[in-house]
């Protein structure tokens, strides 16, 4: 019998859109609503990012929009803080480089979680993959120039090309430990067809539907 984790990447293989709900482009009374459009709009998964926010307000997002989750299928993820996953027994987590190491992570979490992981080249998904059978999923970016993380050189189109090949043959090999890969950044309505060409089945959408004057029918650009 497949595990939980076998089961949780293989719903999030059928996903095409990651929404983050992020308070660098929304007011907190903003969340909910925008969260509902990602939902109607066919989001697989969601994440709430605060990165300015004290925690108490983290917490006070995650109450916000939790109620939106009852009966879903889709993951709420929570972007970085450990400790706040771990009061949030529904929720999975979202780590870059310099968090706490996947396999900590994973022992934090136990087996049954979501857990996601930022690449930003080759031998950092080299490295995503050395620990595949912790991770639920994991992320190559910034593809392109993005405000959400401008401080990042973009990775470009070729690194996904080659990434997505090391993902893909990494899942022949090992399909019981296999993360979908999400590409991100700066990926928008207008690039989506390129990053798709690229190898790409699943993306990572911030601003282009945080900011769209129709959120859902944004979304749904990218999962139709």
């Amino acid at each position: 019998m497949p595990s939980a984790q076998a089961l949780l990447r293989r719903r999030l293989f059928a996903a095409r859109l990651y929404g983050i709900l992020d308070t660098g482009y929304l007011a907190p009374d903003r969340f909910v609503p925008l969260c509902r459009a990602l939902i109607v709009g066919g989001a697989g998964i969601i994440q709430v990012r605060a990165k300015r926010e004290s925690r108490d307000a983290y917490r006070r997002l995650l109450d916000a929009v939790l109620p939106l989750f009852d009966g879903l299928p889709i993951p709420l993820i929570i972007n970085d803080h450990l400790d706040i996953v771990l009061e949030y027994p529904g929720c999975g987590l979202h780590i870059g480089q310099d968090d706490v190491p996947v396999r900590e992570a994973r022992a934090a979490l136990g087996p049954d979680r979501v857990l996601g992981l930022s690449t930003h080249s080759v031998a950092q998904a080299q490295g995503a993959l050395q620990v595949a059978d912790a991770l639920t999923y994991f992320c190559i970016g910034p593809v392109f120039p993005t405000n959400t993380k401008p401080d990042y050189v973009p990775v470009g189109l070729q690194l996904v090309t080659e990434v997505t090949a090391l993902a893909a043959d990494h899942s022949r090999q090992n399909p019981e430990h296999a993360p979908p890969l999400f590409a991100i950044g700066g990926i928008n309505r207008r690039n989506i067809h390129d990053v798709r060409a690229a190898g790409a089945g699943r993306v990572v959408v911030v601003s282009d539907i945080l900011q769209a004057g129709d959120p859902v029918a944004a979304a749904r650009a990218f999962t139709s």
